[in-house]
């Protein structure tokens, strides 16, 4: 069976644009002294503590994977663990102070979503917006009226 073109396209244009992104991610990672799966994760953290299987699935790692990243973070004093509030046996991680500046200055110094978004208009941003959030979770279209 045979693909219709503009789906084969459009499959392409985005595997491309994953490409794109994470070879930009881990030189921007790479120039702050980071491995691309610490950055990812500082990432994740950045704003608000989450748990370390959280994290895991985000990453899409095993969560031992996450313990040695986590250590090599909090030696380098850019994340902590905290227990949770509401379950003691969890322990979050939580950037510190430098950790989020540090995932900020990373994103900072990726051009991939400046330079391509930046053409978009803000309703045009909105609708690929959209569209992406709908291939992603399988929603169907909206019904017009």
């Amino acid at each position: 069976m045979r693909r219709n073109p503009i789906t084969r396209e459009v499959i392409d244009l985005i595997a491309g644009m994953s490409t794109r992104f994470y070879d930009e991610y881990d030189a921007a990672a790479e120039a702050h002294d980071l491995t691309g799966v610490q950055a990812k994760l500082l990432n994740v953290v950045a704003d608000h503590p989450e748990p370390m299987n959280r994290i895991a699935a985000r990453l899409r790692c095993e969560p031992s994977n996450i313990t040695g990243l986590v250590d090599r973070l909090a030696a380098r004093g850019l994340v902590t663990r905290q227990p949770s509030p509401t379950d003691r046996r969890v322990k979050l991680v939580a950037a510190t102070p430098a950790g989020a500046e540090l995932s900020g200055k990373v994103w900072a110094d990726m051009d991939f979503a400046a330079e391509p978004l930046d053409s978009l208009t803000d309703e045009e941003r909105l609708t690929l917006r959209d569209l992406l959030r709908r291939i992603q979770t399988g929603a169907p279209a909206p019904t017009a009226g």
